[in-house]
């Protein structure tokens, strides 16, 4: 895949999808993104560092400071992976708060449980293997949920911001952390250089799967872009939403309140 290549346009069969820049029948598509995440769980921390030269963790914590999170409060961290914002959100919840890491996928979600349990955080985090689509949860449940790096997996987007808003309280808000659209051509040119010459390489070379990250760096570019994503979470029922891009764009956090 050239960095000149232009992503296909987006389908127009309710039936249809996309898996990356490939058009797949939309009942094909969890399982195609499940086997992606079973291949690359056990090495999806190192390479997180690798791909994003650790700034990932940057993202990550403006988040958290973003959620105003506070002791006591119930927080749903979905397509949480290997956990990274869990941890920090069960320290700020404390013992009278609960954090439940949700994720589709098995592989992920025991990488996860197995990293935060050798941290000692064991008292308040549940774990869940679920479908952001069909969240198994009842109405008004958390104070706070986040997805980070795992809205552009869904198969139906909207239907998940409808599921993330049902369980939401009144008053609570959502984050979505995601890679979205550089700001300026000549990063978006560097960009697009990195991750279909190298990230498929680099995926190659470490976590033996160029095909993976190769459909990672197409699923980024199929993403909804900063507007058409706030738009989205508008059509949800998602109040005063608004975007703060981080990197120039490349990555942006997006928050929506429930009233």
């Amino acid at each position: 895949m050239s960095s000149v290549e232009q992503k296909p346009q987006q389908p127009n069969n309710d039936n249809i999808t996309h898996f990356g820049y490939k058009t797949v029948d939309k009942s094909e598509k969890e399982s195609m993104v499940a086997s992606v995440f079973h291949s690359v769980a056990k090495q999806y921390d190192i390479m997180n560092d690798l791909m994003s030269f650790g700034i990932h963790r940057l993202w990550k914590r403006f988040t958290i400071d973003a959620s105003g999170v506070r002791p006591g409060n119930k927080v749903l961290d979905l397509a949480g992976g290997t956990g990274d914002l869990t941890a920090k959100f069960s320290k700020l919840v404390g013992k009278d708060g609960q954090v439940i890491l949700a994720d589709i996928n098995s592989s992920m979600l025991n990488v996860g449980r197995d990293k935060l349990r050798d941290k000692g955080l064991v008292q308040n985090i549940e774990y869940v293997q679920a479908n952001a689509e069909y969240l198994p949860f009842e109405e008004n449940t958390f104070d706070i949920i986040t997805i980070a790096f795992g809205l552009r997996n869904v198969t139906d987007k909207d239907k998940a911001l409808r599921s993330m808003y049902s369980v939401l309280k009144p008053g609570g808000r959502l984050l979505v952390l995601e890679f979205s659209k550089p700001e300026h051509e000549l990063l978006n040119k560097a960009y697009d250089f990195y991750s279909f010459n190298i990230l498929p390489k680099m995926g190659e070379l470490v976590a033996k799967d160029g095909d993976s990250y190769q459909y990672l760096a197409e699923s980024i570019r199929m993403h909804p872009d900063q507007e058409t994503l706030k738009e989205m979470m508008n059509n949800a029922g998602f109040e005063q939403t608004s975007y703060h891009n981080l990197t120039g764009g490349v990555v942006a956090l997006h928050k929506g309140y429930k009233f």
